[in-house]
């Protein structure tokens, strides 16, 4: 009796990310609010003391506002004092004026 050769599936290569994103509209808003979020960060984190400075996150980007990422309340509590001057410092680079908000991310 002749025994079959197992047959072999050719499995799908899968996309790049970046393809996949953009061929996706909702991906690709995503992408884009996280890009400009992370611009957004990348703009103010010199205004932050060294001590925050590697504590704060960047956070979800909406038509409601831009959110920064704190481990605890005393990091909050500091970071809110120094909104207006992270406020000016994004009109200043173009982007649209948006509420910044401040949340404690939890471990």
């Amino acid at each position: 009796m002749a025994r079959s050769k197992p047959s072999i599936t050719a499995v799908p290569l899968g996309l790049p990310l970046a393809r996949a994103l953009d061929q996706n509209s909702s991906l690709a808003d995503l992408s884009r609010r996280l890009a400009q979020s992370n611009a957004r960060h990348a703009a103010v984190a010199h205004l932050l003391p060294e001590s925050l400075r590697a504590v704060v996150r960047a956070g979800p980007i909406d038509d409601e506002g831009w959110s920064l990422l704190v481990p605890n309340a005393a990091v909050a509590a500091k970071l809110r004092q120094l909104l207006p001057r992270l406020a000016e410092t994004i009109r200043a680079h173009g982007w649209p004026d948006l509420p910044i908000r401040v949340h404690i991310r939890t471990p």
